[in-house]
């Protein structure tokens, strides 16, 4: 027992000598490099992977939650109510999904700032394109149509164009049309898909209505390295930017953006609700003045019918008749 105890001290010692200690460095011997020591950490790294998942557990949560608001009691009771929030959490999912978000969205309170007041040279001026697609995609009810056929043959177009670097001068932008008021009105666009080329700081307008589903990515990019926007001339009607009627369309536009604000944030079913009362009102309001005008018609109508009917026959006093022959002769022969 002992000598076994003996000889297993004697290997752990001899691993551990061989393991700790070194021979050291001899007079004639050559330096061995030693490997260059490298961090293990990486200033930045962890801060951006702690915010990256702060940020998608940030995302979850907010997930969970809404997935929790609409399946839990809340968005129960809120069914009933009529509001379904699973539709709605999945339209606006999809709606961030529709366009690339590279191209901005072009809307009512960013189009002066972008396009109009856009800092450019003199020579940057005159070059100067905005090249805008109107779409209708975001529809839920049409679900797209040919809307969402442009909408994808644009982006394409747009991911080209950045890939080949070759349209400097081109900017490029979309509007929403069932989101944006003013602009749509003003420019008199009341449906889409539209393709508009936008020059002279938006003084200079084009459209083209983009309903054919020929139209791809190709056609789209030739159009504008050819220019072949200048041959339609821009919109130069009275209504038109710089013409004499503008002011009308630019204050039925601001009205109706007015209207738009208010009406967009009460909820849908309370709209159908308002809706459907303020019809039957009308409706009722129609119907009683339609019997009011009836009424006056249908007592003339009897009053002239009773004046026109001919009055009954009056009966006539007649003498009483002679007796006949026959009953004379008989009452003569009677009294023979």
């Amino acid at each position: 027992m002992k000598v076994a105890t003996l000889a297993s001290l004697a290997y752990f010692s001899a691993v551990a000598s061989a393991q700790y200690f070194s021979e050291g460095w001899k007079p004639g011997q050559k330096a061995t490099p030693t490997a260059a020591w490298t961090p293990e950490f990486t200033p930045g790294a962890q801060q951006a992977a702690d915010g990256d998942a702060t940020t998608q557990a940030a995302a979850t949560a907010q997930g969970g939650f809404m997935e929790a608001l609409a399946q839990g009691p809340v968005g129960a009771l809120l069914g009933k109510a009529g509001i379904n929030i699973s539709a709605s959490l999945a339209a606006a999912q999809t709606a961030n999904e529709l366009w690339d978000e590279r191209i901005p969205l072009i809307h009512d309170d960013n189009f002066d700032e972008l396009i109009v007041e856009e800092s450019l040279t003199p020579e940057e001026e005159l070059d100067r394109l905005w090249f805008l697609i109107i779409s209708t995609t975001s529809g839920q009810q049409q679900q797209g149509g040919i809307s969402k056929i442009v909408d994808r043959e644009f982006d394409t177009a747009y991911n080209e164009t950045v890939l080949a670097n070759d349209l400097p001068n081109v900017r490029w932008g979309r509007v929403d049309y069932l989101n944006v008021t003013y602009l749509t009105t003003k420019w008199n666009v009341w449906r889409g898909p539209f393709l508009v080329v936008v020059k002279d700081r938006g003084q200079s307008l084009r459209f083209f209505h983009a309903a054919q589903s020929r139209l791809n990515s190709t056609i789209i990019r030739n159009f504008l390295k050819n220019e072949g926007w200048q041959q339609v001339e821009p919109w130069s009607s009275a209504f038109a930017p710089g013409g004499s009627r503008e002011f009308v369309l630019h204050y039925f536009a601001l009205g109706l953006r007015k209207l738009y604000d208010l009406i967009v944030p009460i909820p849908k079913f309370l709209l159908m609700i308002i809706s459907g009362a303020l019809g039957s009102l009308v409706m009722g309001l129609l119907h009683n003045s339609s019997k009011k005008k009836e009424e006056p018609k249908t007592k003339q109508k009897r009053t002239t019918a009773v004046a026109e009917k001919p009055a009954a026959p009056t009966p006539t006093t007649s003498s009483p008749a002679s007796p006949k022959k026959g009953s004379g002769k008989a009452k003569k022969g009677s009294k023979k």
